[in-house]
């Protein structure tokens, strides 16, 4: 019996990888990868290791879950190492749960290797912090996508009542989500940051308010991966941004509107 690793690769910037992650890709025999992990990890693998995409777009899947669960059960139980590399973290709106529990329904050996989440890497590229005690003491996760006809099930009206709200893959139903918080009572002034493809060198970030959300995303052709910021701590951004002050504008760049 083989081994299957479920493995967080971070939020896109490669040098984020956990050492121990690192260790997994270098000595898998196999690494199945998700469509938002950074290619240049996939360097470190064995020369012999077999690589398989399984990335997921919206309306197209390289390879569905179901048959993702299925492959790496079939490759442990052929004695083989599997990393499962996924961006972010495994267990943050990565489906990461469901293949442990596969994995655990067949018997396979596995480990969980945490990854650094978009929700905390891409407003810290960004200079916001998700807390300060000077703006906000609570902080929350929330996926921004939904399945066609699918009933929503997020709580809106708690979440309207957390200081800040990382919302993750939410641009398309940015119009809904701006709605549920300005109806439950959340100003129109509170700040918002959008960050486009947060920690790599095509970082691009708009700073705006919940009123305003959707024309300046439209504006600055906003699309995912995003992570969505909701909260005071984005008033931080003026006075610690760090990335994009440092590679400037031929890696990443401010849109100001």
């Amino acid at each position: 019996m083989g081994k299957v690793y479920l493995v967080g690769a971070g939020p896109g910037d490669p040098d984020l990888i956990t050492v121990k992650g690192l260790k997994c890709i270098k000595n898998a025999d196999v690494i199945l990868y998700d469509r938002l992990v950074n290619r240049e990890l996939l360097e470190y693998a064995r020369p012999k290791a077999e690589l398989i995409y399984c990335g997921k777009l919206p309306h197209h899947h390289a390879m569905k879950q179901e048959l993702i669960n299925q492959t790496l059960v079939k490759y442990a139980k052929k004695g083989k190492i599997v990393t499962r590399l996924k961006g972010g973290d495994p267990f943050v709106f990565g489906r990461g749960g469901e293949e442990a529990e596969e994995l655990a329904k067949n018997q396979i050996p596995f480990e969980i290797v945490p990854g650094i989440t978009a929700g905390i890497a891409a407003p810290s590229y960004a200079g916001i912090p998700v807390t300060h005690r000077n703006y906000g003491s609570s902080f929350a996760f929330v996926t921004g996508h939904m399945k066609n006809g699918e009933e929503d099930h997020i709580k809106w009206e708690a979440l309207s009542q957390i200081d800040t709200l990382a919302i993750y893959m939410g641009v398309k139903n940015l119009p809904y989500i701006q709605s549920k918080l300005l109806d439950l009572g959340k100003n129109g002034t509170t700040p918002v940051a959008l960050i486009n493809w947060g920690t790599t060198f095509q970082q691009k970030t708009i700073v705006t308010d919940l009123q305003h959300v959707i024309q300046d995303a439209e504006k600055g052709e906003i699309e995912n991966p995003c992570m969505i910021v909701i909260g005071e701590v984005v008033k931080m951004r003026e006075k610690i941004q760090w990335f994009e002050e440092s590679f400037g504008e031929t890696i990443a760049k401010e849109v100001v509107l």
